[in-house]
């Protein structure tokens, strides 16, 4: 990263006027210089520990100077970010602003359990809300962070809108069945506020240095995705569908084939059957297949329904495969060797928090630059939910569906009947 805009002059006071050992210190400098490390402070107290009283003085010097310069000019605020809900997801996104420095956590709001939002409060050293319209009349955030249970976004979201909130990033899934769908897609045609949605593993670093392998020439063109999880398609499978269109370039998908079973988890917080199969067909001419639930694929030993989320990419000459809770690996006769890099339970949190981090830095892009859009914007997520009704449509007339598509207004109602038709006890085989 370049030096900070004015303090150029303390790395070239080091470099030609100290020698050889002034130009490491300065080296040393940059490598470890980052977002929110460098201040005057630290810089002196860095040189300081090394006995350069020749180098501290010219950078004390500068300093100074600059300090002079300056006087009367304000820095850029801090956006202000908010949170509703303080359930245990929420504490992902706040602990991530200990890597943020351009934003700050100021306010929370839960109406339904005030020792959970007390807690949560005292936790990050914020104020906390019973209600979140007067949370967000009173602190007027710049990014609000939706963390509730998915059925409350029809009814929160279109609050945030109207309150003129100019960005909130959303938990997954975006919705739970058609209605829902229908009301965010047009509210996502009117308002002025940048909504994105929490699919943070676009940003997490080792399956960021997955897309990088997966683009390696010595592997060729993607050809088939194989991508899976433990939970069923609303609490995880939007999940792993962004997965695969972050790695085939968001080519829209076009075709959904698959299927349907169980009923138990229609009334659970994530809405769905309880397992999922499909075809996917990309715009592009990539296939894949798209497993959720008990029947998917175990990825570690572990009864953990939420440990197996994974996708394996299949290409001209090889194949790379990534599991969330497991390893990613390479496996590519043209490279060196095969390849394989576990994750243990501290990278996985460490990851975690960075991916949470830049996505959020992201949300700020976007505030900052209306032609920067967040990767995992409303209508990305849309179009992937639309999939899912699709998938529904598919398991019910044992068809294809084309997407984007037009689905019934009793679409939710017809997959039950279905279900519960499939059920074991109405079977007659």
């Amino acid at each position: 990263m370049a030096c900070p805009c004015g303090l150029q002059h303390i790395y070239i006071a080091m470099e030609a006027g100290a020698g050889r050992k002034g130009r490491g210190l300065a080296t040393q400098l940059r490598a470890r210089y980052h977002d929110g490390w460098y201040r005057s402070g630290l810089i002196l107290q860095f040189i300081s520990t090394r006995g350069i009283s020749g180098i501290q003085r010219v950078a004390k010097r500068k300093i100074q100077q600059r300090g002079r310069k300056m006087k009367g000019i304000h820095t850029m605020p801090k956006y202000r970010s908010a949170i509703i809900g303080c359930g245990g997801r929420a504490y992902g996104h706040a602990n991530a602003y200990q890597l943020i420095s351009r934003g700050e956590l100021v306010a929370c709001a839960n109406r339904s359990d005030t020792a959970r939002r007390e807690k949560f409060a005292e936790t990050f050293g914020i104020t906390g809300y019973a209600n979140a319209e007067e949370m967000l009349r009173t602190e007027k955030p710049d990014l609000v962070h939706l963390v509730t249970m998915p059925d409350q976004w029809h009814e929160l979201m279109p609050m945030v809108s109207e309150l003129g909130v100019p960005a909130c990033l959303v938990e997954k899934p975006i919705a739970c069945g058609v209605e829902d769908w229908r009301l965010l897609c047009e509210l996502e045609k009117r308002t002025a506020t940048k909504f994105g949605v929490n699919k943070q593993f676009r940003w997490h670093p080792d399956f960021m240095r997955f897309r990088r392998v997966l683009q390696y020439d010595e592997l060729g063109s993607l050809r088939f995705l194989d991508f899976s999880c433990g939970m069923n398609i609303a609490a995880q499978g939007t999940h792993i569908i962004d997965w695969a269109m972050f790695l085939n370039g968001d080519s829209p998908i076009v075709r959904v084939f698959g299927n349907a079973s169980g009923t138990e988890l229609l009334e659970s917080d994530y809405p769905a059957p309880d397992t999922t199969s499909c075809q996917v067909l990309f715009e592009n001419g990539v296939y894949g297949l798209w497993n959720t639930g008990f029947t998917s694929p175990r990825v570690i030993n572990d009864p953990a329904s939420y440990k197996h989320c994974r996708i394996a990419a299949y290409t001209d000459t090889g194949r790379v495969r990534f599991e969330e809770f497991g390893t990613w690996e390479i496996t590519c006769p043209k490279l060196s060797e095969y390849s394989m890099f576990p994750t243990s339970p501290e990278t996985w949190r460490a990851n975690n928090d960075r991916a949470q981090a830049d996505l959020t830095n992201a949300m700020f892009d976007w505030i900052e630059d209306d032609t920067r859009p967040v990767e995992t914007n409303l209508k990305l997520a849309l179009h992937q939910f639309n999939a899912i009704l699709g998938i529904y449509a598919s398991a019910i007339s044992h068809k294809p569906i084309d997407i984007p598509f037009d689905p019934p207004v009793d679409l939710d109602s017809q997959l039950r009947e279905a279900l519960s038709r499939s059920r074991p006890d109405h079977a007659k085989i």
